[in-house]
């Protein structure tokens, strides 16, 4: 078991274990592509509440997973195809598996985290940048934040030198909608710059980081009161806490990226396990912003 964290306190790093470590990012890799969305409504190049190319959803029902969109990871042939190591499906084999085209609930009348709904939000920022979503991550998000490790893998040789564990092998064009992989450090870094700096008006900020309160508790998760913005994960934790930000996780390994949101300290912690159990991943972060 590989286990690597790190606690920035007020944008220092004040406690670490492997902090250095590459790791794959999983499910945080949608903080990041809601933030570059949001970076083109500051912009004026898209709008949050407006049909995105006339379709039923806004870029607000995508960010939200409110869009109606499909999800895959409850896909059975999916897991298998992962499992006995095969390339990932074209993207037009994984829409037509999924029947991706019918919504199952009107836009904005319901909740379901979808996989499908990022793969649309990282497709429309590369349709309206005009260019690869790696690189347009990079100077959206990951530069102005002076994010160094981070990047999207797209090969299985991409992952050689990252911790995976029994997922050694894995092709990371399985992850639809982008797998960055980063140092555990770049991961608190990245939240806590996201909320203390200029990357965002103070407007969209507060619109990422306001929650559609969802029925809880989680059982089995360290989550009393959970709820999603746009792009984050924020709630009230068993322990007391109220925090924001994403847990990942994938063949091998989980990784929790949380900032607290009350209390007199600016803490952020990204907590990163070679296992699969997201409740104690997550414990492992909420631990370090409790102190």
């Amino acid at each position: 078991m590989v286990e690597a964290w790190a606690l920035v306190e007020n944008g220092t790093v004040v406690d670490s274990h492997r902090a250095d470590r590459l790791v794959p990012w999983w499910s945080f890799t949608k903080t990041v592509l809601a933030a570059a969305a949001l970076v083109l409504v500051r912009d004026g190049l898209i709008g949050l509440d407006e049909p995105v190319e006339d379709k039923p959803y806004t870029l607000r029902h995508l960010l939200q997973h409110r869009s109606g969109l499909a999800n895959y990871g409850g896909l059975r042939a999916y897991h298998e195809a992962v499992e006995r190591g095969e390339d990932p499906w074209p993207v037009p084999e994984l829409l037509n598996r999924l029947d991706a085209a019918r919504l199952r609930y009107p836009a904005g009348e319901g909740w379901d985290y979808s996989n499908i709904g990022y793969l649309v939000v990282g497709q429309l920022i590369e349709t309206i940048v005009g260019s690869d979503l790696d690189a347009t991550l990079q100077r959206l998000v990951l530069e102005p934040l002076r994010i160094g490790t981070a990047r999207l893998a797209r090969e299985r040789a991409e992952l050689d030198h990252v911790a995976m564990d029994s997922a050694e092998g894995y092709h990371p064009g399985w992850v639809y909608h982008g797998l960055l992989l980063g140092s555990v450090a770049d991961a608190a870094f990245l939240l806590d710059r996201l909320l203390e700096g200029s990357l965002l008006t103070p407007e969209l900020s507060r619109e990422m980081f306001t929650p559609l309160v969802l029925p809880g508790p989680i059982p089995e998760r360290p989550w009393q009161s959970p709820g999603y913005g746009l792009g984050t994960m924020i709630g009230e934790t068993t322990s007391g806490l109220v925090v924001g930000g994403h847990t990942g996780g994938g063949p091998g390994s989980t990784i929790a990226v949380y900032r607290s949101l009350t209390g007199a300290k600016s803490r952020t912690a990204a907590f990163f396990r070679t296992s699969q159990d997201e409740a104690k991943t997550e414990e492992g972060a909420f631990r370090l912003l409790k102190g």
